[in-house]
C-alpha cells in the first residue's frame, strides 16, 4: 500500500513539475482601432499608428495626423520621445521629426548631406542626435541633428541584419543568423548572444526580448538561452508591444492591454 501511495505522489510530483511554465497576462482594457499598422503608445495616454500611409496619434476624441505624399512610404517610426518623433521615409532617403502635435519641426535629406549617406536604419539617440545605418559604407553612425554632422562609430558591419532596433543610448541588430549584438553610443559593440526564431521582436534590455512565432508569444532570456510561453486570449494578432510592465497586443481593429509580470 504504501509502495502505491509512493508511486503515486512521485507521479503527481513529475506531471506538476513537468508542466511548461507560462507568463499569464492580467486583462485591463480594449480599444477599437482602424489601423493598418500600430506603433506604440506613450505615458500620456496617446496611441500612434499608421493607416493608407498617414501616421496618427490619438487618445479618445483627440486626434491629431501627419502625411506626406512627396515622400513616400512610411518606413519606420521612433516615438520613445513624445516631444520628438522620428519617421524614416527610406525610399527617398529622409527622416522628419514632429512635435507632439505631430507638426513639421526639421525635414533631413541624407541625399544632400556633405557626406554621403544612404540610410537603411534610424532611430533617436541621446544629445539631439540620431542613430543612422549607412548601408554604403555598411557603418553605424550618430548623426547630430543640429550640426548636421554625422560620426561613425565602430566599424563596418561584416554581415547583414534582418532586424534592428534603438534606444537613447544602444542600438541592437540581429544578423541573419539570429546571432544578436549591440553597440553604444561610444560605439562598443557587444554581442549578447542568440535568439530563435522569430516573425517580430522587441529588446526589453541587453538580454532580455519578446518575440512572436507562428501566431504565438514568448518571453525570451538570452543569457539563459530560455524561452518561456505568453499565454494570450487571442487566437490570432497582428503585432505587439511591451512597455511599462504592460503589453499591448494588435489585431485587425482593436488594441488590448494586459498587465504582465515577466520573471
Amino acid at each position: 500500500m504504501k509502495l502505491i501511495q509512493f508511486s503515486y505522489f512521485l507521479l503527481l510530483f513529475f506531471s506538476v513539475t513537468g508542466q511548461e511554465k507560462k507568463i499569464i497576462p492580467q486583462f485591463v482594457s480594449s480599444t477599437s482601432i482602424e489601423a493598418n499598422e500600430y506603433i506604440d503608445s506613450d505615458v500620456f495616454g496617446f496611441h500612434y499608428y499608421i493607416k493608407n500611409n498617414v501616421f496618427y496619434k490619438q487618445k479618445g476624441g483627440e486626434l491629431f495626423q501627419y502625411k506626406n505624399l512627396y515622400l513616400g512610404k512610411i518606413s519606420k517610426v521612433d516615438s520613445q520621445n513624445p516631444l520628438k518623433i522620428v519617421l524614416f521615409y527610406e525610399g527617398f532617403n529622409t527622416v522628419v521629426t514632429l512635435d507632439n502635435q505631430l507638426s513639421e519641426s526639421q525635414i533631413i535629406s541624407f541625399s544632400k548631406n556633405s557626406t554621403t549617406i544612404v540610410a537603411s536604419a534610424i532611430g533617436l539617440a541621446s544629445q539631439n542626435r540620431l542613430w543612422v545605418f549607412n548601408s554604403l559604407t555598411m557603418q553605424l553612425s550618430l548623426f547630430d541633428l543640429l550640426k548636421l554632422t554625422h560620426q561613425p562609430l565602430a566599424q563596418p558591419f561584416q554581415k547583414t541584419f534582418q532586424y534592428y532596433q534603438a534606444d537613447f543610448n544602444q542600438f541592437y541588430w540581429i544578423e541573419d543568423t539570429q546571432l544578436v549584438y549591440s553597440c553604444d553610443v561610444y560605439g562598443k559593440v557587444f554581442s549578447l548572444g542568440k535568439v530563435p526564431a522569430f516573425t517580430s521582436i522587441q529588446f526589453l534590455s541587453e538580454k532580455e526580448v519578446i518575440y512572436q512565432w507562428e501566431n504565438k508569444l514568448y518571453y525570451y532570456n538570452l543569457k539563459e538561452d530560455k524561452s518561456t510561453l505568453i499565454e494570450l486570449d487571442k487566437k490570432t494578432f497582428q503585432s505587439f508591444r511591451f512597455k511599462d510592465q504592460f503589453l499591448i497586443i494588435f489585431t485587425d481593429n482593436e488594441i488590448s492591454t494586459y498587465q504582465i509580470r515577466l520573471p
